[in-house]
C-alpha cells in the first residue's frame, strides 16, 4: 500500500516534471494547503500566470471508478471555498483539476462556469497529461505571459469563511476557535471576543463562588449557536482532549432537530478522527461522548424535576433527599457548573410548563406534579442555584424568533431574576433594549436590579450565515414590518446575495439546481401552518429527529437529502441550522392585503379560518406565525428563491372554484408586495 509519504514524494516528482516549461517564471506551488471550512487540505495549489490551479491527486491504490463523482465534487469544493472565502482568490480564475491514475485522456473542453464566478468546471487528467492540460488552460484563459501578481502573500491571505453550523461544530470539537473557522476580520466579527467575555465571567464566578447569568444576543445567523458550542467545548475540554469532569459545561437546546443533527455530525467526525489515530471507536461511543456537552433541554430539566419533593407546598421547591445524593461540592445540585441555553427566548411560560406537569408530561418522564409554581426559565435558574459552590448560565437569545405557543420570550428570565434570584449577577447585551427583545422593555424590567452589567461584547451584530449579505436580517425585518426601507436595503445586498421570486415550483427547483454546486446544500422550506403544498408536488418532512438528520446530512445521491427538493422542512426543523440555498414556499397562511398581514389556519378539510381575534392568545399566535417566516427567510447562506403560488383559478362545469382552498386572491397580494420591493421574478 502506498504510504502518505510516498504519495507526497510522487506529487513532488510529478510537479517538478510538469512545471519544467515555466521553471524560470514567478509562481508558487503549495502542498497540503489547508481549507478551514472543510477541515481538509488541497493536495497542491499552483499559482501560475495569475491563475489558481487546485490539484487533487489520487493514488492507484485509493482510486475507484465508482467514487469518481465524489472525487470531482471534492476538487470543485476546494475551488468554491477559495473563491468564496479566500480574500486574494475572490477576483481570480480558479481551475480545479483531478489527477486520476486511470485516466488516459485529458479533458479537452474548457468551460468557465455559468455562474460568473471565474471557476472552471472540474477538469480530469492522468499524471502524464497534466503538463499539457495546464498549458492548454493557460492558452484558453489568455494567460500567455508571466504574471507575478499572485505572490507569496496569497499563502497568508485572510479567510472570511462562513461555515454551516454542522461544519463549524466539527471543527469546534477539534478545539478550534470560532473565529479561526469563520473570519479573521476581527473588526467585523466579535465571536471570539464574546466567548472570551463569557469565559471570564465563568472564571470570576468560580473564583468568587458566585452565581451569574449572561444574555447573548445576535442577528439571525450571527453565530450564537457557535458561541454556545465553543464555550461548552472550551470549558469542558480545558486540558485538550481530556474531559474536565468537575468543571464542565453543557450545551442545551429545546430544538430536537438541531441537537440530533449536531450530535450525529460530531459523532461521525469524532469516530473518523479516532480511527485515523488508530483508536477503536464505534459510532455509539462517539455519540455518547458528544452527549456529554450537547443535550436536549427537556431531558436536562426533567432530570431535576424527578428529584423534587412532592407534593409541592406553598409554592416552594425542594430537593427530596430520598431522590438525590448530596455531593461534596455541589450539594443536591446535580447539574454542571455551566449551562448554555440556546434559543433561551423559547423557554416555556409558567402556564405551559404547569399544564405539562399536571397531565404527566409528553416527553417520556410521566411525572405528575400538581400546582407547579415556576416558569421553565425560573426552574432552570433554580436548578443551577442548587449548586452550593458556583454556577454560570449563558442564555443565547434570538430576537423575534419565538415560534411555538407557550414560548415566553426573555422577559420570563428577567422576571425570575428580579423576583426569586436576586443574588445572581447579570451580564447582559446592551442590544436587549431593542424592540425585538421584550418589546424594548429590558431597561424597564431591570431598573431596580443593582447586579446588572451591560456589555456590547455580548451582542453578535454581523451575520456569519450570509457571508454575502450582512444586511439580510435587517432586510427581512423591514420586509415583514412593511418598513419603506425594505427596497433600499434589498438594493444593498442583491448584487451579492440573490433573492429571486417565482410563482412556479418547477422554476424554483430549476433555479436551486442550477446554483447549488459541489457539496453545497439546498432545500425547500414551508411554515408549519402551511397546508396547500401537495398540489405543488411538495411533502413536509416528518417530525422525527432522524428525518432531520437525513435531510441535513445525507448527500445528494440519497433521496432523503434536502437536495432532492421533495421534502420541505418547517421553521421548527431548521431553526438554528441553515442551507446554502433555499426555496421559501409562501402559502396562504400569511397573506399581504392593503399593506398589512392577515393570518389564516387551515381546518384540514375545506377552508382557511382567519386568526383575527384580539385576545392575548390570538395575538400571540399571530406573532408566532410572523416569526416563522422570519426564521424561514434567514436560513440561506448564499441565496434564495421565494415561491408564491398562483393558486387555482379554474372553475367547474357548474361555475364554482375547482379548488376553493387555493384561490389566486389568497396569494396575489403577497406576490405583488414582494415584487414591489424589487425582487426579480425568474
Amino acid at each position: 500500500m502506498t504510504t502518505t509519504n510516498e504519495a507526497w514524494a510522487d506529487e513532488i516528482r510529478i510537479m517538478q516534471e510538469v512545471l519544467q516549461p515555466w521553471k524560470d517564471e514567478d509562481g508558487q506551488v503549495i502542498f497540503e494547503y489547508d481549507i478551514p471550512r472543510l477541515g481538509k487540505r488541497i493536495d497542491v495549489v499552483l499559482l501560475l500566470r495569475g491563475l489558481i490551479f487546485c490539484l487533487e491527486f489520487k493514488t492507484r491504490q485509493e482510486a475507484k471508478k465508482e467514487n469518481m463523482r465524489s472525487y470531482i465534487e471534492q476538487v470543485l469544493d476546494y475551488a468554491l471555498d477559495l473563491k468564496n472565502f479566500h480574500l486574494l482568490s475572490q477576483n481570480r480564475i480558479i481551475v480545479p483539476i483531478l489527477i486520476h491514475p486511470w485516466i488516459s485522456k485529458s479533458s479537452s473542453a474548457f468551460q468557465a462556469s455559468v455562474y460568473d464566478d471565474s471557476i472552471y468546471n472540474p477538469l480530469l487528467t492522468g499524471p502524464a497529461g497534466l503538463q499539457q492540460l495546464i498549458a492548454d488552460v493557460l492558452a484558453h484563459a489568455g494567460a500567455t505571459a508571466p504574471d507575478p501578481s499572485l505572490d507569496a502573500d496569497w499563502i497568508i491571505s485572510p479567510y472570511s469563511p462562513t461555515p454551516t453550523i454542522i461544519e463549524a461544530a466539527k471543527r469546534l470539537y477539534e478545539n478550534h476557535s470560532v473565529e479561526d473557522i469563520t473570519r479573521h476580520e476581527a473588526d467585523k466579527v466579535s465571536t471570539d471576543r464574546t466567548i472570551a467575555y463569557i469565559l471570564d465571567v465563568i472564571k470570576t464566578s468560580r473564583e468568587k463562588g458566585e452565581k451569574s447569568i449572561c444574555f447573548v444576543t445576535g442577528v439571525p445567523g450571527a453565530g450564537k449557536t457557535l458561541v454556545g458550542l465553543d464555550v461548552a467545548v472550551k470549558q469542558s475540554y480545558q486540558n485538550g482532549e481530556k474531559l474536565s469532569e468537575d468543571e464542565g459545561a453543557v450545551y442545551l437546546s429545546g430544538n430536537g432537530p438541531l441537537v440530533a443533527v449536531l450530535t450525529e455530525a460530531l459523532a461521525i467526525d469524532n469516530q473518523k478522527k479516532c480511527q485515523a489515530r488508530g483508536e477503536k471507536k464505534n459510532r455509539s461511543d462517539s455519540r455518547r461522548e458528544v452527549g456529554k456537552f450537547i443535550q436536549i433541554i427537556h431531558r436536562y430539566r426533567d432530570n431535576m424535576l424527578a428529584k423534587l419533593k412532592t407534593p409541592i407546598e406553598n409554592g416552594v421547591l425542594e430537593i427530596d433527599p430520598k431522590k438525590a445524593i448530596k455531593l461534596a461540592k455541589a450539594g443536591y445540585g446535580e447539574v454542571e457548573h455551566v449551562a448554555i441555553f440556546d434559543e433561551a427566548q423559547r423557554s416555556w411560560t409558567h402556564k405551559r410548563l404547569a399544564d405539562y406537569l399536571k397531565r404527566g408530561g409528553t416527553y417520556g418522564n410521566k411525572l405528575k406534579i400538581q400546582n407547579f409554581p415556576y416558569s421553565e426559565a425560573a426552574f432552570l435558574i433554580w436548578s443551577l442555584d442548587q449548586r452550593e459552590d458556583w454556577a454560570t448560565i449563558v442564555c443565547l437569545v434570538g430576537g423575534g424568533q419565538e415560534i411555538n405557543t407557550g414560548e415566553a420570550g426573555i422577559s420570563e428570565w428577567i422576571k425570575a431574576l428580579n423576583e426569586k434570584f436576586t443574588h445572581w449577577r447579570i451580564y447582559i447585551s446592551d442590544k436587549l433594549t431593542e424592540a425585538e427583545y421584550t418589546e424594548g422593555r429590558v431597561n424597564e424590567l431591570l431598573a431596580g436590579n443593582d447586579k446588572v452589567t451591560f456589555s456590547p461584547e455580548l451582542h453578535l451584530g454581523v451575520s456569519l450565515r450570509s457571508f454575502r449579505a450582512e444586511n439580510l436580517s435587517a432586510f427581512v425585518h423591514a420586509l415583514l414590518s412593511f418598513n419603506p426601507d425594505a427596497a433600499a436595503l434589498y438594493d444593498t445586498i442583491k448584487a451579492h446575495y440573490p433573492i429571486v421570486l417565482t410563482r412556479d415550483m418547477a422554476k424554483a427547483r430549476a433555479w436551486l439546481r442550477k446554483n447549488t454546486r459541489g457539496s453545497q446544500r439546498s432545500g425547500v422550506l414551508v411554515s408549519k401552518t402551511a397546508a396547500r403544498f401537495k398540489p405543488l408536488a411538495v411533502d413536509v418532512l416528518g417530525q422525527g429527529d432522524e428525518n432531520a438528520v437525513h435531510w441535513f446530512l445525507m448527500d445528494k445521491t440519497d433521496i432523503r437529502s434536502s437536495n432532492y427538493l421533495e421534502d420541505a422542512a418547517t421553521e421548527i426543523q431548521v431553526q438554528g441550522l441553515e442551507l446554502d440555498y433555499t426555496c421559501v414556499l409562501w402559502d396562504a397562511d400569511l397573506r399581504c392585503e392593503n399593506g398589512r398581514w392577515r393570518y389564516f389556519n387551515f381546518n384540514g378539510r375545506t377552508a382557511w379560518r382567519e386568526e383575527s381575534g384580539q385576545t392575548e392568545s390570538s395575538l400571540e399566535r399571530r406573532k408566532y406565525m410572523l416569526n416563522a417566516y422570519r426564521v424561514l427567510l434567514t436560513r440561506a447562506r448564499i441565496g434564495m428563491v421565494i415561491c408564491v403560488p398562483e393558486g387555482n383559478s379554474n372553475k367547474t362545469v357548474d361555475g364554482f372554484p375547482e379548488d376553493a382552498t387555493r384561490l389566486p386572491e389568497f396569494y396575489d397580494g403577497t406576490y405583488k408586495y414582494l415584487k414591489s420591493i424589487g425582487l426579480e421574478e425568474i
